[in-house]
């Protein structure tokens, strides 16, 4: 029921005893570098999708596919290095997985055909999915849980700062030059995942819980008292990765086609969708740590609406301005998830249990296929408030699971 604590959660573990404030702010401040990094790494399939199709000749379709092997490697590696960190030890699966997406990267820089790019681009997937269930896992376990929002509000800032850097990179270097944009987004990681090893101490309070060996650690979520819950909160994270995909996945393509605008006028629309995300991570972590981890649904309430009222409200820029600043900032209200999804469950399942957020893209590999047969059916602005539903319905989940912020 709604509210209710059971006795596996872990709702507000104390800060690490036996690391001081100084050396656990430098681990965060890792897993800062590192989130940058990993937005640095994962966005590059977007921005130099034209490049890499131009310099492989590859068509629409096999550019496009570039993005569902890195989301299939993603997956995997969510599910997978997760369980591996609470098994292992995040501290190693740190170091791995930031090494990893650093030389896949660059391995990006040498491929010469289709099958070759699909295989880089699913090898990089597999280790940044780990980023989010890894670096999840590190923090809750370092600090108090009144504080866990803020912190996972600030890592978002970090993501989306990389997509900021990376679009103002492509202005510095010519369109025959894209490879060295690989370069500098995969050389820092070598170097960054020593510092893990430096900063992290062995037998830490990140690593203080583990599995029993011979467990299968995502067994654990699948047990008879949490298994509804489990279910639950992966369809939760499927619905939000289909509203994403299906609104704005296809935002561009509604304001240049239905509504009439320029290239120009789309871009700055999307931009203050943007801005307000960057915002939004803030404000949202902030009201988590204050009311609790379920208040944030309210954001995904208002981000339905703003849906719908976006494609019904007329072209006016600065109105549209308005309503995507909203959306944008709302739409972040799952900040949260990360640390929630970790005190759901046991400490020593933290990593997997945040891979959660992760399985739900398996939803979202269909979004695009539902909601492109809808706009060829029905309309393209119908076929996008389909995310006001999807969103709508991840808010009524959210809010229907345990509070865990006393």
């Amino acid at each position: 029921m709604a509210g209710a604590v059971t006795m596996d959660m872990a709702p507000a573990a104390p800060a690490s005893d036996d690391l001081p404030l100084g050396r656990r702010l430098a681990i965060f401040a890792l897993l800062l570098a590192s989130e940058f990094l990993y937005g640095w790494a994962w966005n590059t399939v977007d921005v130099l999708r034209p490049y890499v199709r131009g310099t492989l000749h590859l068509s629409l379709i096999q550019a496009g596919s570039m993005y569902s092997a890195q989301g299939a490697g993603a997956l995997t590696g969510a599910v997978v290095i997760g369980q591996l960190a609470d098994r292992f030890g995040r501290r190693l699966m740190l170091a791995m997985l930031i090494f990893g997406y650093g030389a896949m990267l660059l391995l990006g820089a040498v491929v010469q055909n289709y099958p070759e790019l699909l295989a880089q681009r699913f090898l990089l997937g597999l280790f940044m999915g780990a980023s989010f269930p890894v670096g999840v896992g590190i923090y809750v376990n370092l600090f108090e849980a009144h504080v866990r929002g803020r912190l996972a509000g600030t890592l978002n800032v970090a993501f989306s700062l990389s997509i900021v850097s990376l679009g103002l990179a492509m202005n510095w270097v010519g369109p025959q030059d894209w490879r060295l944009l690989l370069w500098a987004g995969g050389v820092p990681p070598l170097f960054l995942a020593g510092l893990a090893f430096v900063l992290i101490p062995s037998h830490s309070a990140v690593d203080r819980h583990h599995v029993a060996s011979g467990k299968l650690p995502i067994g654990e979520l699948f047990r008879p008292d949490v298994r509804k819950r489990t279910l639950l909160l992966a369809l939760m994270t499927g619905l939000n990765f289909f509203g994403y995909e299906a609104y704005s996945g296809w935002l561009t393509t509604y304001l240049t086609g239905d509504r009439g605008l320029s290239a120009a006028d789309a871009g700055s629309l999307v931009a203050w969708q943007f801005a307000g995300n960057i915002v939004g991570g803030f404000v949202w972590g902030w009201l988590a740590d204050r009311f609790g981890r379920r208040f944030n649904a309210i954001g995904f309430m208002i981000a339905s609406v703003a849906i719908v009222a976006y494609l019904l409200v007329p072209t006016d820029i600065v109105l549209l301005r308005i309503i995507g600043l909203v959306y944008g900032g709302t739409l972040c209200a799952s900040v949260i998830w990360g640390p929630w999804l970790a005190e759901l469950y046991p400490p020593h399942l933290r990593s997997t249990a945040a891979s959660i957020f992760n399985w739900g893209r398996v939803i979202s590999f269909f979004a695009p296929l539902i909601t492109a047969t809808l706009a060829g059916s029905v309309g393209l602005p119908i076929a996008m408030a389909t995310a006001s539903v999807a969103f709508g319905a991840a808010a009524l989940i959210w809010i229907n699971q345990a509070e865990t912020l006393s």
